[in-house]
């Protein structure tokens, strides 16, 4: 890891390079979700006048407040009243709040500095951090390269969007270490310090009920590269015409991975994943021994490849990591077999793209349980993949209408243009829990049931990841 900066000085306090803060300065935290508490414990230790502001009331937030009852916190809730810009000195919004919520817009329009829990940890980690976005298959590569630094020897911390946030943990790292970060769209929005190593594995349609257009979503990924230096690393996906866009826009030595092309990162040769480094190309293992289905999976391997070998891992360590990882949870996850049909949770998947890759993994007949709340996304790719690759589609939720009004027109351009469908069945069903009793009746042995909904949770649950539980509640009580 030659020429790799291992910190950033010059950043205090979370502030620009110019600017240095005097104790106490006045911080205003939006949203007491997981990323507001890391963020408001981490000012209140070390000295600030922390004030949260959450539009929940304080009985949907008793929990929150527990957890942080040891701080001198000042809490307004119920509201975003603009008097909290009064002596505010830095505002941090956490993920789910957006930016053009008007005390965002009045907070830059007054000149006041905006930031979140990732900007804040990487101004001040000591450690190297690797940062990864992409549209869909971020936190597999995530997790799949912190296993492999971690497999080389490395003291790894990972974290970032999944799991911890992990500015609390500042005071343990060193700059021997390693930090691998998962960077939503949402985070990076914001953002104008970039990582020193940054992965974008690809850019497709998602979040649009949140950017409004594929421009801004484009241009908040672009921020994890756009602030990188010279003698960073910037590893692109190849083979999708936004991620690799990217390399014009930063500073940093360009490396590509490819699932078709022979690049000078990481590549699919015949059945081989291939690294090329200095000395020479190296093969890695074969795809057979990848745990992990679908082409989708191999571009992920092929990702965490190259990201790790910039961050420097070992080729023995990445081989291992990829053949014995069976996945993470909500992702393709295994449930169980009842009656012969093998039930997979993957309720991670919240955008049509995504669920449309998942169905190339498979050759079993399948069963898709599909809904959820839309993002405001194109579904007439994902109508066509289902009217060839799906057997039974099970609807719900609030999406549950729109969605079935697409697969019906897919179906009919089919049957005018005489193709052969292999859908059967459209079901509509109201909820998750209706949807999984359904799909267990249409279930034969040998399909494939699959929750891989294209629409996001929050019509009927907190995440994906409740949804995921609820799904998984419901297979083992078949």
């Amino acid at each position: 890891m030659s020429g790799l900066p291992v910190s950033r000085p010059g950043y205090v306090f979370g502030a620009a390079p110019s600017t240095v803060y005097r104790l106490p300065s006045t911080v205003v935290i939006l949203g007491l979700a997981r990323q507001g508490k890391a963020l408001a414990r981490f000012f209140a230790e070390q000295g600030w006048r922390v004030t949260v502001s959450d539009t929940r009331k304080p009985e949907a937030l008793q929990d929150a407040m527990r957890e942080l009852g040891d701080l001198d916190l000042h809490y307004v809730l119920g509201e975003h009243p603009l008097s909290l810009l009064d002596g505010c000195d830095l505002f941090c919004t956490s993920g789910g709040v957006p930016s053009d919520l008007p005390i965002v817009q009045e907070a830059a329009r007054r000149g006041i500095p905006l930031s979140n829990d990732a900007q804040e940890f990487m101004r001040r980690c000591p450690a190297p951090v690797i940062g990864i976005t992409g549209s869909a298959g971020k936190t597999t590569t995530t997790t799949l390269v912190g296993k492999m630094l971690a497999e080389t020897g490395f003291i790894t911390w990972v974290g970032g969007n999944i799991g911890n946030p992990l500015i609390g943990d500042l005071a343990a790292m060193q700059p021997t270490n390693r930090v691998v970060m998962e960077l939503s769209s949402f985070q990076l929005e914001l953002m104008r310090v970039s990582p020193q190593i940054a992965g974008v594995l690809n850019i497709t349609p998602n979040h649009l009920d949140r950017h409004k257009t594929m421009d801004a979503y484009i241009a908040a990924k672009a921020n994890i590269v756009t602030h990188q230096g010279e003698s960073d690393i910037a590893v692109l996906g190849y083979d999708e015409p936004n991620a690799r866009a990217l390399a014009g826009l930063t500073q940093a030595e360009v490396r590509y991975f490819s699932g078709t092309t022979e690049t000078n990162g990481a590549f699919l040769q015949g059945n081989t994943l291939v690294l090329q480094r200095a000395e020479g190309q190296v093969a890695v293992c074969e795809r057979r021994a990848l745990r992990l289905r679908g082409m989708h999976n191999v571009l992920n391997a092929l990702a965490a490849m190259a990201l790790a070998d910039a961050a420097g891992a070992d080729i023995a360590a990445m081989e291992r990591v990829l053949s014995t990882f069976t996945g993470v949870e909500h992702r393709l996850e295994e449930v169980r077999r009842v009656n012969g049909a093998l039930w997979i949770n993957d309720s991670i998947a919240t955008a049509p793209e995504r669920v449309m890759a998942e169905l190339q993994a498979f050759d079993e007949p399948l069963i898709l349980l599909a809904g959820g709340r839309d993002k405001n996304l194109p579904w007439e790719a994902f109508a066509r993949a289902v009217t060839q690759r799906v057997r039974v589609l099970v609807l719900f939720g609030e999406a549950a209408a729109l969605i079935g009004k697409h697969v019906e027109a897919a179906l009919a351009e089919a049957r005018s243009r005489h193709e052969a469908v292999i859908l059967e069945a459209m079901i509509a069903a109201e909820t998750l829990e209706d949807a999984v009793h359904v799909a267990a009746q249409r279930a034969r042995p040998g399909d494939v049931v699959l929750l891989s909904p294209g629409g996001t949770s929050f019509d009927a649950f907190r995440d994906f990841a409740e949804r995921g539980e609820r799904f998984r509640e419901l297979v083992m009580a078949l």
